[in-house]
């Protein structure tokens, strides 16, 4: 079964959504603590926390609320996966010792792929590589970096070719034009994510409702040179769901209920 991991995003201390990661475009939904408990107390066994002012500038301004969210989810005998601003070995280091789960690494390990390498080899299953992407002109996926501010030149292909057998915990993919839209998810994209790692894939961006999850649950990467689903291929192990969440156009019981392949 697919993972669920509701997303607190946050900004001075308050959670926020962005659309398409930009700054500009954010709408506040108050104290993160209580939102991480209404998505623990429906039932969610991970929230997915980021630290949108760390994404951006690299100091972890947010780190105490982080650290408060994976406190509470623990008492909930759930896991906190949390991202933005993890820069060094000593960030993994201070996050999973305050009880984080999972720790997401993303501009450090995109330009330079040998620290995730070392972090996961002190943390196995510990450390996540976060691939923000968006479309290039030429079909490719290019990874971003700096809280989506630039384009890193590099492709989500070279990329995963450079983690291959590093023990991650997971691959977060972001479809950056889909994030915060409610408009589907990139189900092409993350099929060329499946189909060019081994490593476990997280889904994230676009997803509106309990039938984009039930899409993606279903998911596979190519079979035989056939995309789309279908039993035999591999399939995501998480989606991340913000807006729809805050907004309430989906709960975290009907997102629990959606994760589950329908075939």
């Amino acid at each position: 079964m697919m993972d669920l991991l509701p997303a607190i995003d946050l900004i001075d201390g308050g959670a926020v959504r962005l659309v398409q990661g930009e700054f500009d475009r954010q709408t506040a939904y108050g104290d993160p603590l209580a939102l991480a408990r209404g998505f623990l107390a429906a039932g969610a066994r991970w929230v997915h926390v980021v630290d949108l002012d760390a994404a951006r500038t690299g100091e972890p301004v947010n780190r105490a609320v982080v650290k408060a969210i994976a406190a509470e989810a623990g008492r909930h005998g759930a896991r906190v996966q949390t991202g933005g601003g993890v820069r060094t070995t000593g960030d993994v280091e201070d996050l999973l010792a305050a009880g984080v789960h999972r720790v997401v690494l993303g501009t450090a390990a995109v330009e330079d792929p040998s620290l995730a390498e070392k972090a996961a080899g002190a943390h196995p299953g510990a450390v996540a590589v976060g691939l923000d992407y968006r479309r290039r002109a030429d079909g490719r996926l290019e990874a971003a970096a700096r809280g989506w501010l630039e384009g890193s030149g590099r492709t989500v292909g070279e990329l995963l070719d450079a983690l291959a057998g590093v023990p991650l915990g997971a691959v977060v993919v972001t479809a950056i034009d889909r994030d915060g839209t409610l408009a589907g998810p990139d189900t092409a994209g993350l099929v060329e994510v499946l189909a060019g790692t081994d490593l476990p894939v997280v889904a994230s961006g676009g997803v509106g409702s309990a039938a984009d999850l039930r899409a993606l649950a279903d998911l596979r990467a190519p079979v035989d040179g056939r995309e789309g689903a279908g039993p035999g291929g591999r399939a995501l192990a998480g989606a991340i769901v913000g807006k729809a969440l805050v907004d309430g156009r989906l709960t975290v019981e009907q997102g629990l209920a959606a994760c589950a392949p329908s075939g």
